[in-house]
């Protein structure tokens, strides 16, 4: 079990970190699947968030890939929002959210696949500070209440808004760490931390999103980024339907 752990939590953090979201989406489902209650996996899925869309920041830091200012309103909405998204997850039916959820991860998806391309330098390189606080708002509130982070989330939202897919995968990774962070301090908070599956998840968490934010900024070109995403995307809808239903 330990060995099957840490293979899914190494190759999820990977896969998503070319999109920079965090591999929360896809580890809580596989440790549902293999009979771990879902209580344990929120938490752990966060944690692994943390430590594996941290890692990725520092290799993002180190080759001055990142755009801190603005990523600053979306962590500063996504923080306050976890909080409340993770205490309310105890009142709203989990089915309900998930389908919600599956929602918007489909059409996002299709947003990603079938959006116009831009040629390199008509990506927009300002500060819209409303609309990334409300992103980040957006995004945390649904992170804490699934504790999956806000990475499927911010991702198609900031596309919208007309970023560069590879920007957008550089701050969504600098992003979710705080979104989790906060979501995750209040499960801790509730008592339901499995620290011996949180220990392996994030190991293979660390070196996982590492190796895959790096092999996306010098392999891939923005638009198959943006084709990753939207593959990503659709996936994780595909895997939330299956096992809603």
């Amino acid at each position: 079990m330990d060995i099957l752990l840490f293979v899914i939590s190494f190759l999820a953090s990977f896969v998503l970190a070319l999109g920079g979201i965090g591999g929360a989406i896809i580890l809580i489902p596989l440790m549902i699947s293999l009979g771990i209650p879902l209580n344990t996996a929120r938490p752990v899925g966060l944690f692994y968030n943390i430590v594996g869309m941290t890692s990725a920041t520092v290799s993002n830091i180190k080759n001055k890939r990142l755009d801190v200012r603005t990523g600053i309103p979306i962590i500063i909405t996504s923080l306050l929002f976890a909080v409340a998204g993770a205490y309310l997850s105890k009142f709203v039916p989990e089915k309900i959210l998930l389908l919600l959820f599956i929602a918007f991860l489909t059409f996002s998806g299709f947003m990603f696949l079938f959006h116009k391309n831009r040629n390199e330098d008509s990506y927009r390189d300002d500060i819209p500070y409303v609309s990334l606080s409300l992103i980040g708002a957006f995004a945390g509130l649904l992170s804490g209440m699934l504790g999956i982070g806000g990475g499927g989330i911010i991702s198609p939202l900031l596309l919208m808004l007309g970023f560069n897919p590879k920007k957008i995968a550089v701050i969504t990774a600098f992003v979710v760490p705080f979104s989790s962070l906060t979501g995750f301090i209040t499960y801790w908070a509730m008592g339901n931390i499995n620290w011996h599956i949180l220990f392996i998840v994030s190991i293979a968490g660390v070196a996982g999103a590492t190796l895959g934010t790096s092999f996306m900024h010098r392999k891939l070109d923005p638009q198959t980024v943006k084709k990753v995403l939207a593959v990503i995307l659709l996936l994780m809808a595909g895997k939330l339907l299956f096992n809603v239903i």
